[in-house]
C-alpha cells in the first residue's frame, strides 16, 4: 500500500511548493523514512541486493524529503537527506525528480562557498548524464556560478527573477543577500557619498523600506541625510607622516653622544 501511494505521487509529479503539498510531503516523510530504513536493514542482513523498482521507490522518498527540508529552511537535514539519495544515484538509479533534485544540491553548494565539491558534483553529472547543462533545473546554478566568479553581480541579482522552481528561491535569497552584502563593501570604498536613488537601483532593492531595514540591520555606520548616504572612511594603517621622525633622529643623537662620553 505505501509504495503504491509513493508510485502514484512520482507520477502525478505536483508542484511540491503549494502548501497542501508541503504537508503531504511532511507527512509522507514522517510516514516512510522509518519504513525504508527497516526494509534497508533487512536487506543488509540477508545480503540480498536491492532490486532497481524498491531503490527507485526509496530514491523517491528521498527526494520528497529533500524538498521538505528546503521547505521548511532546514539545511542539516537537506545535507543529511542528499547524503543518503547520493548512492542511489551513483547506482544509476533514475527518477523524474532527478535534475531537480541535483540542481537544488548544486545551490546549496553554492550558497556555502563549497566550490570545489560544486564543481565535483557538476563534473560527476556532466560524466553520468548528456544533455545536463542545458537542463534549467541544472542550468541555472551553473549560471550564477560563473556570474559570480566573473563578478557580475548585477546579473545574479536579476536571476532571482528566473528561477526554474519556487523550491529554488530558499537559496536564491540566501544568495542575494551576500551579493548585496559585497556591493555595500564596494559602494564604502569606492564612494564617499552617494543618493539614497542610487543606492536602492545598483543594490536591486524594490522600495525604500527594504534599503532602510538593511542599512539598520548590516550597515548601522552608514550616515543618511535627508536622501544622501555618507559613508564612513575604511580604516587605514600608520602612514610615513605619522612616525615622529625628527624626534626619533635626535633621541638616537643623544644616545651616541652619551655613548661616546662613556668610551
Amino acid at each position: 500500500m505505501h509504495c503504491s501511494i509513493l508510485r502514484s505521487d512520482r507520477c502525478k509529479q505536483q508542484n511540491p511548493s503549494s502548501p497542501s503539498i508541503i504537508t503531504i510531503i511532511y507527512i509522507l516523510s514522517l510516514l516512510f523514512r522509518p519504513i525504508l530504513i527497516e526494509l534497508y536493514n533487512k536487506i543488509a542482513l540477508l545480503e540480498i541486493p536491492p532490486s532497481d523498482e524498491f531503490a527507485t521507490l526509496a530514491a523517491s522518498g528521498l527526494e520528497l524529503g529533500v524538498l521538505f527540508t528546503v521547505a521548511s529552511g532546514d539545511l542539516d537535514a537537506f545535507h543529511r537527506n542528499m547524503a543518503q539519495l547520493k548512492p542511489h544515484y551513483a547506482r544509476g538509479i533514475t527518477t523524474p525528480r532527478k535534475h531537480h533534485i541535483l540542481g537544488l544540491n548544486l545551490m546549496f553548494l553554492l550558497v556555502e562557498n563549497r566550490l570545489a565539491e560544486f564543481h565535483s558534483e557538476l563534473e560527476q553529472q556532466m560524466t553520468n548524464s548528456s544533455g545536463s547543462e542545458t537542463d534549467a533545473f541544472l542550468s541555472f546554478p551553473i549560471q550564477l556560478e560563473r556570474q559570480l566568479m566573473v563578478g557580475s553581480y548585477d546579473e545574479v541579482l536579476n536571476a532571482g527573477a528566473q528561477i526554474p522552481d519556487p523550491s529554488y528561491q530558499f537559496f536564491m535569497d540566501s544568495l542575494l543577500q551576500t551579493v548585496r552584502d559585497s556591493i555595500a563593501d564596494c559602494m564604502e570604498v569606492s564612494y564617499q557619498q552617494m543618493s539614497v536613488a542610487d543606492a536602492i537601483k545598483m543594490m536591486k532593492f524594490d522600495t525604500t523600506e527594504e534599503f532602510m531595514d538593511y542599512v539598520q540591520q548590516v550597515k548601522d555606520d552608514w550616515i543618511i541625510t535627508e536622501q544622501t548616504i555618507c559613508f564612513q572612511p575604511p580604516p587605514t594603517g600608520s602612514k610615513a607622516s605619522d612616525i615622529p621622525s625628527m624626534k626619533l633622529i635626535a633621541q638616537s643623537l643623544s644616545y651616541a653622544t652619551e655613548m661616546e662620553r662613556i668610551i
